[in-house]
């Protein structure tokens, strides 16, 4: 079985000097590609370097983190222009995040609106950081129906109403993570009426570790054991769940 981590901060300073070895690890479980979302200037040369060492492993993207938006952010994310001779295969980590902050909102939506028209003029598909944000996102796509807006919402915990009114707001998959392993987690009922050809499957490493490794470090490696439970709860073969969530990667990605 082959499986896709779509969602992985493998060059992350929690993984110093261990990133190689963390790759070993998830290829030698099965886990032959990582996309490696951007954070903001800070990270990224690690993010570029890491994928360098591992082509065709470690698919590097281009984006502005919400969290990283501050009074300074538009010369912050100007900086991307910087990086467009490299090649990329997403616009992201983008989005808006209300639970850190609330200070920059509105600069938030802009930089949104800004990166979802920049992968539109790129024709890359975006990564979508949402936390207690998703009515402000869903204002922003609605001014943008415009764009050929098409990505991923990382991490996702919301309810099936609102994976339909996505939907209808452009070509969208959902990223499910190590938190559906957890007891109680709202997103394990929700999931078994998504469309298994709109989900993905990742990480957010080293966040979010699954059981049964949750309170250690999040690795690539664990992928399989997510979509171990993905298929407990939609009652199919884990073989099924590896072969169409690396499809809808592969398709979304292009790579």
């Amino acid at each position: 079985m082959r499986f896709i981590d779509t969602h992985s901060h493998l060059y992350d300073e929690a993984f110093h000097l261990e990133e190689d070895a963390a790759i070993a690890r998830a290829v030698e479980a099965g886990v032959t590609k990582m996309i490696l979302p951007d954070i903001d200037s800070q990270t990224r040369d690690a993010m570029f370097t890491l994928a360098g060492r591992h082509p065709g492993t470690a698919f590097p993207c281009l984006g502005l983190h919400p969290t990283s938006i501050d009074a300074g952010w538009e010369k912050e994310l100007s900086l991307l222009e910087g990086y467009l001779s490299k090649e990329i295969y997403a616009i992201g980590e983008i989005g808006m995040d209300c639970y850190w902050s609330k200070d920059f909102i509105k600069e938030q939506q802009d930089a949104l609106r800004i990166q979802l028209e920049f992968a539109d003029k790129l024709n890359l598909p975006v990564i979508i950081h949402s936390r207690e944000s998703t009515e402000l996102i869903i204002n922003v796509l609605k001014d943008c129906r415009h764009l050929r807006t098409r990505g991923v919402f990382h991490a996702y915990s919301g309810s099936l109403e609102t994976f339909a009114e996505i939907s209808r707001l452009g070509d969208w998959y959902i990223g499910i993570g190590g938190v559906l392993t957890y007891k109680k987690a709202g997103i394990a009922e929700t999931v078994k009426s998504i469309p298994l050809d709109r989900i993905l499957l990742e990480t957010d490493s080293p966040y979010l570790t699954p059981v049964p490794f949750r309170g250690k470090r999040n690795e690539s490696g664990y992928i399989p054991h997510i979509a171990a439970k993905l298929a407990e709860l939609k009652g199919k073969e884990i073989a099924e769940i590896a072969e169409t969530t690396t499809q809808n990667a592969e398709k979304l990605f292009g790579i």
